[in-house]
């Protein structure tokens, strides 16, 4: 029996550019940066303080206060991002879908770092009596995925996959494989992270993985440019619906792209330092493309990891250059908009990837004014460039040497 097709119908965000899907894509088609000084808690005694916050989303009457009052932030990011994609995808009450065949992956790098945060706090200054009751299942990764489970009354596949910054795309990997094998019909896949915050910036900082661009937030990320320093903390949620495409022809769905091809692997090289060759990069890319069976010179765009770090910049340069050789595909990085948004950016990401494949559109790269002349890609420039594609190459690279690359195929 034959793999089946898996197709994306539908898709929901919340990001530093919005959480409605057309006004997130019209920003980053527009070069808008959703980088700014941090506003949600004070930021004096640290050494960076600026990120890419999202806004909080407005559930309205749709959701009981008190059950939103009881997840971590990343929760709710990704039970909005889950809704609309859902609602997108004309997956609601009443559409016949079979709940022991639809299930959710929807994973988080960092968890509920707030609540971590906050049980400390009570545990060292009131005493282990002031722990809330609450602080291990929203502090967990899957605490995202359970929520969508609960609230939509889906109960078919439902895990988490983590793995830092590739985490998005290894649940669209991970939700594929069950529709694929024939265990699900529908999957709700991707990541959400709540990176602002007080202890991932600090953390972060430590590592001495962050742009200091405090007084120019906007051109701070800056990936493949010659000054690029480090990357912006950022955060959100991005959830794709992915279905087996006869049962999402069969209800009439609109489909907006298929996966084709999904390259997963390992450095084996160090915790948070690539292999400054890119050699783990370019398998998994080499994956995607074998299991699609296409070769290098049919992609269009390569939506690069590019997260603004000297090294990791460089080492993804290389592997693209290796892998396609005497081929130019375009490349373009969300992240000089969206910062990063460790779990959540590659997620965001494969959305952005999958709407460049519908309307024909490449975002631009705003932050490029200097290109790295080590790096030698066909970079998409400060304006976005009108070009239909028909395969799409979306990387994603997590500390620990985890490695990702998904193909998107126009359909």
């Amino acid at each position: 029996m034959g793999f089946a097709a898996v197709v994306v119908t539908g898709c929901g965000v919340v990001s530093p550019l919005g959480n409605d899907v057309e006004t997130f894509w019209k920003s980053l088609c527009e070069g808008k940066s959703g980088v700014r000084p941090i506003s949600r808690f004070d930021v004096s005694g640290l050494p960076v303080r600026i990120g890419a916050q999202a806004e909080e989303p407005d559930f309205g009457e749709t959701v009981p206060r008190k059950e939103l009052a009881r997840l971590p932030r990343f929760a709710r990011y990704a039970l909005w991002a889950a809704m609309k994609a859902r609602e997108a995808a004309g997956l609601g009450e009443g559409c016949g879908l079979d709940p022991k065949r639809a299930g959710a992956m929807i994973g988080s790098g960092l968890g509920g770092m707030e609540v971590f945060d906050a049980a400390s706090r009570a545990l060292r200054e009131r005493g282990p009596d002031r722990v809330s009751p609450f602080f291990i299942p929203n502090a967990i990764a899957n605490c995202a995925s359970g929520a969508v489970s609960l609230r939509f009354g889906w109960r078919g596949p439902n895990w988490s996959a983590v793995s830092a910054c590739a985490t998005g795309n290894h649940n669209i990997v991970c939700a594929a494989d069950q529709i694929r094998a024939g265990r699900a019909d529908v999957m709700l896949a991707g990541a959400a992270e709540e990176g602002v915050c007080p202890v991932a910036l600090a953390g972060f900082s430590a590592l001495r993985a962050l742009s200091a661009r405090n007084d120019d937030p906007e051109r701070a990320s800056r990936p493949f440019d010659r000054d690029r320093d480090g990357f912006v903390l950022g955060e959100g949620a991005a959830v794709l619906v992915l279905e087996r495409e006869d049962h999402a022809r069969a209800r009439g769905a609109r489909i907006l792209g298929r996966l084709a091809g999904c390259g997963t692997g390992a450095d084996a090289w160090h915790p948070v330092a690539p292999d400054p060759e890119g050699v783990g990069a370019e398998e998994a890319m080499r994956l995607a493309l074998r299991e699609a069976g296409i070769g290098p010179g049919e992609v269009g765009l390569v939506s690069a990891h590019g997260t603004s770090t000297p090294l990791g910049d460089l080492a993804e340069a290389r592997a693209i250059r290796r892998l396609f050789r005497g081929e130019r595909p375009r490349v373009n990085a969300a992240k000089s908009m969206l910062g990063h948004a460790l779990a959540a950016g590659s997620a965001l990401e494969a959305v952005a990837c999958v709407l460049s494949l519908r309307d024909g559109i490449l975002h631009p790269n705003p932050t490029l004014e200097t290109p790295d002349p080590e790096i030698d890609l066909d970079l998409v420039g400060r304006e976005a460039v009108r070009e239909p594609v028909r395969f799409v190459l979306s990387n994603a690279f997590g500390f620990g040497g985890h490695n990702s690359s998904l193909l998107f195929a126009r359909v």
